[in-house]
């Protein structure tokens, strides 16, 4: 695992299609092997065929290398059925409940340690995790209760009593909408106060400059009397 990042996010690992040292391609992630208990990944199942229930079981310590949107792995998996994979413990997209177990999300993703196959945190998505966009909350183990597939119970009031690890595309605008206001905002104020100062130090009319030329006085009316051509 020369190449490869300490951390990784389980869905990083699932999006990439498998290829081995052969050079043949074993499909798509499907869904992570995981041991709940002490959270911990085992590997991950790819679906080689998108007809028929073959699935391929691969262990993390198969992982080689990461290129673009495939997964470079040693050596030759385990196969089994979508049966059997149905039947295996998991947390992610399981739901989350706070402290008055109540639901608060969904549990759609985890960082992991490739070397050990740890899971540091899970995240946490308010809605569909499958939507694009949507905002993740670090969920930290010690802030878990307990946990059972399909369920997972903690200690916190709400998301807001979580770290935001990745704000939703919606939040992003947001927020880069109020710091281009704000930064509007302080031009605005710099710009009046130097046309407030320019107006209080510049003078209309400079120190020894001709005065200007007063209006031409008007002239007195004509009567018909004093025109003799009239």
């Amino acid at each position: 695992m020369g190449n490869l990042p300490e951390q990784l996010l389980l869905s990083e690992l699932l999006r990439r299609r498998v290829r081995c040292h052969q050079g043949l391609d074993h499909g798509a992630g499907l869904q992570v092997w995981m041991h709940p208990p002490v959270h911990r990944v085992l590997g991950w199942i790819s679906r080689p065929s998108a007809f028929g229930s073959r699935r391929l079981v691969w262990k993390l310590n198969q992982l080689r290398g990461l290129i673009d949107l495939e997964v470079l792995v040693q050596g030759e998996p385990a196969e089994t059925d979508q049966g059997v994979v149905e039947r295996l413990p998991c947390l992610i997209e399981a739901e989350v409940l706070d402290r008055r177990q109540q639901p608060m999300g969904t549990l759609a993703d985890a960082a992991i340690e490739l070397a050990t196959g740890r899971i540091r945190h899970y995240l946490v998505s308010r809605s569909d995790p499958r939507l694009p966009g949507s905002s993740r909350w670090r969920l930290s183990l010690d802030r878990l209760v307990d946990q059972q597939p399909g369920r997972v119970w903690t200690n916190v009031e709400g998301l807001d009593d979580l770290p935001l690890a990745r704000a939703s595309v919606r939040q992003d605008v947001l927020r880069r909408s109020r710091r281009w206001r704000e930064q509007m905002q302080q031009v605005s104020g710099r710009f009046e106060e130097k046309l407030e100062g320019w107006l209080e130090e510049t003078p209309w009319q400079e120190p020894g400059s001709p005065p200007e030329p007063a209006q031409q006085e008007a002239q007195p009316s004509r009567s018909r009397d004093d025109d003799p051509w009239i």
